[in-house]
């Protein structure tokens, strides 16, 4: 069986995480805060912070800025559900819009219409590892700041509606000339295993805030919501006398291990030189492959203005029925080739569905998925894996359409 997505575990990735075992330092430490100074340094923001996912992070940023109950943050319908789940775990409210047809990312008209005065932050999801039109989301904010109203002290330093992007899968992608990560106030990576740059399980939040912030001074804050409050981190104490610390507020408690940031700081090293050539690799060769084909529709993954960073192949099948692409994939799982779909709904899943959702109100977003299968994309992928995957696909296909 073609697996969908398995990491690239090496023998140097391997090495560094057992130098982190012998090292007697194994939760956040030294290899952690390096990593946070890695990962700014190559997407081009103001500070990092390392979490054990990219939920935390956009949890916690919500939680920052001091989204309640009352509030309205803006999301697609087509994302995964941890995108809306963290609006609910602060009390607020989530206001899916509908997404674009060609790129799967929110539609900014969409975005327009439904700011309100409630309205405290907008969540793009860059799906697949394209980036959003954040120029066009950073001017609608500024647009509609006269209907802001602030309702904590972090609002009214940004006196306007935050852009927190959910960048779960676009570490690396660029929009003009900008890498993800830089694009708008705060963006959040996901390093799950799945992603093109792992760390097993893990996150980081991005913070890119515009003056009169002092993303330095957000970052501390961070470190001490992100480690239940407490005033001093397990490194800091370790210094001569500085055992005594303080409990600051009812924190939480994710933060990343040196063990996971080992396996991240290989993968960083890699990720251009060696990651992103091969998923672009994959990707084009999936397209030069397809394109000849009435029934593919190609995923948009390059443009004049944006880049993918290839961590989807997401295809969609012209002119099927939800049922002919779910048999078309047990086609392609007979032929020992692993696939996927991203995403189903979030307002078509019970939890949102029991709040009054209705996933029929996003046309769009029904319609892409009903359609899409996410082609297996992962480094040690060969290029006969490729071909039996390309195969698999249009075989299944065939055989589906033609009865």
């Amino acid at each position: 069986m073609i697996p969908f997505s398995p990491p690239h575990i090496n023998q140097k990735v391997i090495d560094e995480v057992t130098k982190v075992l012998q090292s007697g330092w194994i939760t956040t430490g030294p290899r952690t805060k390096q990593f946070e100074k890695d990962l700014t340094a190559y997407c081009g923001n103001k500070n990092t912070l390392c979490l054990n996912s990219a939920t935390a992070g956009l949890e916690i940023i919500l939680r920052w800025f001091g989204v309640k109950e009352g509030d309205e943050v803006i999301l697609p319908a087509y994302t995964y559900s941890a995108t809306a789940n963290v609006v609910i775990h602060c009390g607020a409210t989530p206001v899916f819009v509908d997404v674009n047809p060609d790129d799967f990312n929110i539609n900014t008209e969409n975005i327009e219409k439904a700011i309100t005065p409630r309205t405290k932050v907008i969540m793009p999801v860059d799906f697949g590892g394209m980036p959003c039109d954040y120029d066009s989301i950073n001017a609608i904010v500024n647009k509609f700041k006269n209907i802001f109203i602030a309702e904590s002290p972090e609002q009214q330093q940004m006196g306007r509606i935050l852009v927190l992007s959910d960048a779960a899968h676009s570490f690396g992608a660029w929009y003009k000339g900008k890498r993800t990560g830089s694009l708008t106030d705060v963006s959040v990576f996901s390093f799950h295993a799945v992603k093109n740059l792992t760390t097993a399980e893990g996150g980081a939040v991005a913070l890119n805030l515009p003056l009169p912030f002092d993303n330095l001074a957000v970052y501390n804050t961070l470190c001490t919501k992100t480690l239940h409050g407490q005033n001093k981190d397990a490194l800091a104490k370790t210094q001569k006398g500085n055992w005594r610390y303080d409990i600051l507020e009812a924190g939480y408690k994710c933060n990343m291990t040196d063990i996971t940031a080992a396996i991240g700081q290989v993968e960083l090293e890699r990720y251009d030189s060696e990651t992103l050539p091969k998923r672009k690799l994959i990707c084009t060769n999936y397209s030069e492959s397809f394109k000849k084909y009435s029934w593919a529709q190609l995923p948009v993954q390059k443009t004049l203005e944006s880049e993918s960073c290839y961590h989807l192949y997401p295809l969609r099948i012209i002119g099927i029925s939800e049922s002919q692409r779910d048999s078309i994939i047990q086609e392609i799982f007979n032929a020992d080739v692993s696939v996927n779909v991203h995403f189903l709904p979030v307002p078509a899943m019970t939890f949102y569905k029991n709040l009054g959702y209705n996933a029929n109100n996003y046309p769009i977003t029904v319609d892409n998925y009903s359609r899409e299968i996410s082609l297996p994309v992962f480094y040690d992928m060969t290029d006969e894996m490729m071909k039996t995957v390309v195969k698999a696909v249009i075989n299944s296909v065939e055989k589906v359409i033609a009865c």
